[in-house]
């Protein structure tokens, strides 16, 4: 029996869902059934469109329709963002998962495991900041000239911006060359 809210809106109980025809898999959503399902904001939508998260095929009136796989990927993408991953980083898991057919379980799986290196290597420098950020606060030294993590009077500006020590030591991390230099 459908649920009628005050509102007006009406709804499916969970039973009637349960026993509902399955949705088939080349059905349409639109972005404001898109939006509602997952949560994201249509201007979200529409950015992560932008950048080739998800994709959208167009009405003859323009309007934005996406196929119901692209639930899972805006779905990924919220919980990526809710862990602070970066968006890059998610295109990169997301590279091989092809977006006009439905992705197969390998493409997935393929996903999965590429994401679970970058997450490892993410984990690593973190693991390795908390070991000189510890060091760093626990030795009491003050002293801008012994400390590793310093840069005494700007001597590294001329390899560019942000902390030099730090990102050559994420460089040969994340270089598959063991020979690699930074």
């Amino acid at each position: 029996m459908l649920e009628v809210k005050s509102s007006g809106e009406t709804r499916l109980t969970p039973e009637e869902i349960t026993d509902a025809q399955p949705h088939a898999p080349d059905e349409l959503l639109s972005i404001g059934e898109m939006s509602r399902r997952t949560g994201v904001a249509v201007s979200a939508l529409h950015f992560y469109e932008k950048l080739g998260l998800i994709a959208s095929t167009r009405t003859s009136g323009n309007q934005r329709r996406y196929a119901r796989h692209m639930l899972r990927r805006v779905s990924l993408i919220t919980v990526a963002k809710r862990l602070g991953i970066p968006l890059a980083d998610v295109q990169d898991a997301f590279a091989d998962v092809p977006l006009a057919v439905t992705p197969s379980h390998e493409d997935w799986q393929r996903a999965s495991r590429r994401w679970k290196r970058a997450l490892e290597r993410r984990r690593e420098g973190i693991e390795r900041l908390e070991k000189e950020l510890t060091g760093c606060i626990g030795c009491g030294c003050l002293s801008m000239k012994a400390c590793g993590l310093l840069n005494p009077d700007d001597a590294l500006a001329s390899r560019g911006a942000g902390p030099q020590r730090l990102q050559a030591e994420d460089d040969a991390a994340s270089h598959p060359d063991p020979g690699f230099q930074t």
